[in-house]
């Protein structure tokens, strides 16, 4: 495994080692999203659409790439993106990524529909975390999860408001997967191939959605598939008032992540929100929707001055980070590119995969000729 990892330069390397390791179902949520999966792959695709204009002989032997978002100093400028079911993908899920994070100082996002704790996520790094709240018809679960962030330290909390209901997520009906998996002959079939998967899943501690399982059966002992869990258990009544409501609850930075309109970006600054993640689910969701960079230049033109805008999704590569950050957005985040490394070596999977992306910034910054992120800006983008 090590030898293999070590030979993984980029995150397609670490996806084909993750295909390897994952039992079918398991693989393809990871891998799969709405539909056609158009928006999905035009999330990568759009930035193929412009081209960087490098100067020269700018003296860039010393590169600072940190940058500050949500109050917080990250000394680079990408970080985990909250996913849910780590553990399903690798037995150590949240710790594993929380270490490789915070050994790169960059920030570590956990998701509502975790499986560690947010207090042992809280005691074991020190770095900056951001807490993913899903909004459920359950109120008092909604005040739990608030409490229980604030408890654990968590520096920011960030509201998704693109999951009202579930994606139309084909790979997860064909493949049946449900958290947690249902044990059927087509899925022990694949366990079976898989059997260091398997082993894990089976003999290591219970999986379970660490923060919901006392409020909630489903997705933790009753299986369900996750666009049901969206459409059965989050409040599609969810509004702008809800969302400055929650904003008056916590004590600290406040995110809003799934905004693509710049009225919607407007929209929260009026409530007060510190930053927005610029981001459409990693395609999971709306099919046929705008990438977040095809966007980003017109939202960060409206409220780049007001909040801290974040570019979500597509990034694969040092160069995406930059033109993202060309075009606006004060930082990236990102799901798919750590959770390939996680599932194919687990912390050190998910350190190469945070390692190649800040060796490639630090390479790439010097050929673009800046030794600071702040000295990126939009003439250095040629748009095709």
């Amino acid at each position: 495994m090590f030898r293999r990892l070590k030979n993984c330069h980029n995150v397609d390397d670490l996806r084909l080692l993750a295909k390897q390791r994952l039992p079918g179902p398991i693989f393809h949520y990871i891998d799969g999203a709405a539909d056609d999966e158009v928006t999905y792959r035009r999330n990568t695709s759009a930035f193929d659409d412009c081209d960087l204009v490098p100067n020269v002989l700018a003296g860039v032997e010393n590169i600072d790439m940190s940058v500050t978002v949500l109050g917080q100093k990250l000394d680079m400028p990408i970080f985990c993106s909250p996913t849910a079911l780590q553990r399903l993908f690798h037995h150590d899920g949240e710790r594993a990524v929380a270490k490789a994070a915070e050994k790169y100082g960059t920030m570590f996002g956990v998701s509502a529909l975790g499986t560690v704790s947010l207090s042992e996520i809280g005691e074991t790094i020190s770095t900056p975390k951001l807490f993913q709240f899903y909004f459920h018809k359950d109120r008092g679960l909604n005040d739990a999860m608030v409490e229980r962030a604030q408890e654990a330290g968590f520096n920011a909390l960030a509201l998704t408001v693109d999951t009202i209901t579930g994606g139309n997520r084909e790979r997860d009906l064909y493949t049946g997967f449900t958290s947690p998996p249902k044990l059927t002959l087509r899925s022990l079939m694949s366990f079976a191939v898989h059997p260091g998967w398997a082993l894990n899943y089976f003999f290591r501690e219970k999986f379970e959605l660490a923060e919901l399982k006392d409020f909630i059966q489903k997705g933790s002992n009753i299986a369900i598939s996750i666009g049901d869990y969206f459409a059965e258990m989050l409040d599609q009544s969810m509004n702008w008032a809800d969302a400055e409501q929650l904003r008056a609850k916590w004590s600290g930075p406040f995110c809003l992540k799934g905004i693509m309109s710049v009225a919607d970006a407007q929209k929260a600054v009026d409530i007060g929100a510190d930053a927005i993640m610029v981001s459409n689910h990693g395609g999971r969701q709306l099919d046929g929707s705008r990438s977040p960079f095809d966007q980003i230049s017109e939202i960060s033109d409206a409220v780049g001055d007001k909040v801290d805008v974040i570019l979500d999704g597509g990034v694969r590569r040092g160069t995406h980070v930059l033109k993202a950050i060309a075009a606006g957005a004060k930082a990236c985040s990102g799901g798919r590119m750590y959770l390939y490394s996680l599932a194919a070596a687990g912390q050190p999977g998910v350190e190469k995969a945070l390692g190649n992306l800040r060796t490639e910034i630090e390479r790439d910054m010097k050929l673009l000729g800046v030794t600071n992120i702040s000295q990126i800006n939009r003439t250095m983008l040629r748009y095709r």
